[in-house]
């Protein structure tokens, strides 16, 4: 046998290390939840996604011991998410998150990392979230984005197998967005798992190894960003043309025309339809692209979708 072309062996399969099966959860006459599955993997980047009123807040208090099921199970490494030797797993950064304004930076990491049995080196956690020139500065004299920081430094100062973190660069600017992606690629790389939720869908395309999108109370689509983006009809096509902006819009075949230093963005559901009459009413076309929606626009068809479903 050549050993050098022996196949290899299919990877193993991620451990699971938290789960939702047939799950259900009202308020009153509202359904939170409508017996929704969900499992997390060991080290993967999971995006949920979903408008407000989904049902990601509700499935995260679930996964997080906050609230449990009316219906159907919740699962934390095998145990009831509710029980302390559970949730000592986790790290958690949610939205509504507040800690006392006096204590100083560092104060409110060494108190966290002491819960902990084998905690990051308060340093080492204060540089991963860009907070070493802030150490000894006062919670209370925090701006808005140094505060999700600190929330964030928190969460992850345990070293823990999986992440919980809710909408986490709301207030940042775009470079501190960035550098928190840096953070979270690394995570991953280090093997934790992570579950994001965030209304910045560049963050979940760019981030996530798995997405899923949610609609009151299920599951729509549960499946990679590229493979997410495909499941919705339509694709962008981008090309220079010598034809007027305004003849392009008038065929039956373009939704959307976008005219930008030179070249077409044209959004359509019957790409290939619009690529043989433009092919054909242009025959010094160039630079000719064809591209799945982005993320944000294949969701809100995804979404619309569902509803329409729903209505008929």
């Amino acid at each position: 046998m050549d050993l050098q072309n022996k196949p290899k062996a299919p990877a193993a399969p991620r451990p699971v290390l938290a789960r939702l099966e047939g799950a259900r959860k009202r308020y009153g006459a509202v359904t939170a939840l409508d017996r929704l599955d969900l499992a997390i993997h060991a080290g993967e980047v999971l995006a949920l996604l979903g408008a407000n009123g989904a049902g990601k807040t509700t499935a995260l208090g679930l996964l997080t011991g906050r609230i449990g099921p009316d219906e159907g199970r919740a699962d934390l490494f095998g145990r009831d998410p509710r029980e302390p030797a559970a949730r000592r797993g986790i790290g958690v950064m949610l939205q509504d998150g507040d800690l006392p304004d006096t204590l100083r930076v560092h104060e409110h990491l060494r108190l966290f990392s002491s819960y902990y049995p084998a905690p990051r080196h308060v340093d080492d956690t204060l540089a991963l979230a860009g907070l070493t020139e802030l150490a000894g500065r006062s919670y209370g004299a925090l701006s808005g984005g140094q505060k999700r920081r600190v929330q964030f430094a928190l969460a992850i100062c345990g070293r823990p197998p999986l992440l919980f973190i809710d909408e986490p660069t709301v207030g940042l600017d775009v470079e501190a967005r960035r550098a928190f992606w840096e953070v979270i690629r690394r995570l991953r790389a280090e093997g934790t798992a992570i579950v994001l939720t965030t209304h910045y869908l560049e963050e979940a395309d760019a981030l996530a190894d798995r997405i899923v999108l949610m609609a009151a109370g299920r599951v729509l689509a549960d499946d990679t960003p590229a493979r997410i983006k495909g499941l919705a009809d339509g694709k962008r096509v981008h090309a220079r043309s010598r034809l007027p902006a305004t003849a392009v819009s008038a065929w039956p075949e373009a939704d959307a025309v976008r005219l930008h230093e030179g070249r077409f963005e044209v959004s359509t559901a019957r790409p290939e339809a619009l690529l043989r009459r433009w092919l054909a009413a242009d025959e010094h076309l160039q630079d000719l692209e064809v591209r799945p929606l982005p993320l944000e626009d294949a969701v809100l068809a995804l979404t619309a979708r569902k509803t329409l479903e729903n209505a008929a």
